[in-house]
């Protein structure tokens, strides 16, 4: 697909035919703006429960090595008010595979008619791009994402050959049930993190994860994006030490304009994660009961967090046994890079 470019408008050889209808890339620090209000308008009219503001969407995207937004976003604008967008990246997992990452949003008003499709081959086009730029010792896939209710963006995906390649929920736990009162391993203790620790943290936790589907390691730009986050809140964590070691963590957080925009009192006790020399002794069921009355404490009413069905380590089985139910099924789709 040949593209043509002037300054940041960009034509699309494949663009529907509608009055006032233009493309762009991202132009400055006014677009994370936008970015957050299409974001948010694409979640509410798919039934899902995810707010971001423009401050979260800028942390997101200016710490990534592998993300450019001058070149890695693209809006869809009718008589210049933006009613769609894709952004793109890559990640070269620890199996060499290349993943070509796009995700986007569009309003409702706007669907089946044919923008979707424009910007979905207009981010494969960028991603074959960029891909010819970067070694791969292994093969290269697209991939995306929707929630289950998302059914306008799982049919752009499957019309293009996409397949649902894997399956994860958000789950819910309210604190009306009683809370368990369980003991740490013999030998594990759960004190304060201190600002000099942050990094000992963010490498246990890469190492824990890196038995898990889909793994790549952390990086700096990782790092930064995670210290800046709203969503880093140390003095709400639960880290279980064994002498100088973390063996365990539970890096709870609240997030205030969430529960704010959906009238909710809502904790979330992810991410969650044990090292393997203490796995398989209930720290991670007695660090998330502790993270549970922290957050009680807190005034939560309600525990949330995010897991992929099929963890390896039995994860979603311990979620359930502590009372967390199903409010969310989302799926990863995939297809080869032709």
């Amino acid at each position: 697909m040949l593209l043509e470019t002037t300054e940041n408008q960009v034509t699309l050889p494949d663009a529907p035919s509608i009055d006032e209808l233009t493309f762009r890339l991202f132009r400055d620090e006014s677009d994370y703006a936008h970015i957050a209000e299409l974001m948010n308008a694409n979640s509410a009219a798919d039934g899902v429960e995810d707010y971001v503001t423009a401050e979260w969407v800028k942390n997101y995207l200016s710490q990534a090595a592998d993300f450019d937004p001058r070149h890695d976003v693209l809006f869809a604008e009718v008589e210049g008010v933006p009613v769609a967008l894709v952004r793109v990246r890559t990640r070269l997992l620890d199996d060499g595979t290349q993943v070509l990452i796009h995700t986007g949003s569009l309003l409702p008003a706007w669907r089946r008619k044919g923008v979707g499709r424009a910007v979905l081959h207009w981010a494969q086009d960028r991603l074959r791009a960029i891909a010819a730029s970067q070694p791969a010792a292994g093969s290269r896939v697209f991939r995306s994402f929707a929630a289950a209710s998302e059914a306008g963006m799982i049919a752009l995906l499957e019309q293009d050959g996409y397949q649902a390649i894997r399956y994860g929920f958000e789950m819910a736990r309210s604190f009306t049930e009683p809370i368990p009162d369980l003991p740490l391993p013999a030998g594990v203790i759960v004190h304060s993190v201190a600002p000099e620790q942050y990094r000992q943290v963010a490498a246990a936790l890469n190492e824990a994860f890196r038995d898990h589907w889909g793994h790549s390691e952390s990086t700096e730009e990782d790092f930064q994006r995670w210290i800046n986050s709203p969503s880093f809140q140390p003095h709400l964590w639960q880290v279980g030490w064994a002498g100088d070691e973390v063996a365990g963590m539970v890096l709870n957080f609240i997030d205030q304009e969430y529960n704010e925009e959906f009238k909710r009192l809502r904790g979330w006790t992810d991410p969650i994660c044990v090292r393997r020399p203490w796995r398989k002794q209930g720290l991670a069921k007695a660090l998330i009961a502790r993270s549970m009355r922290l957050l009680q404490e807190q005034g939560m009413t309600e525990a949330g967090l995010g897991v992929d069905a099929q963890n390896p380590n039995g994860a979603l089985h311990l979620y359930k046994s502590l009372g967390f139910r199903e409010t969310l099924r989302f799926m990863t789709y995939e297809k080869p890079v032709d």
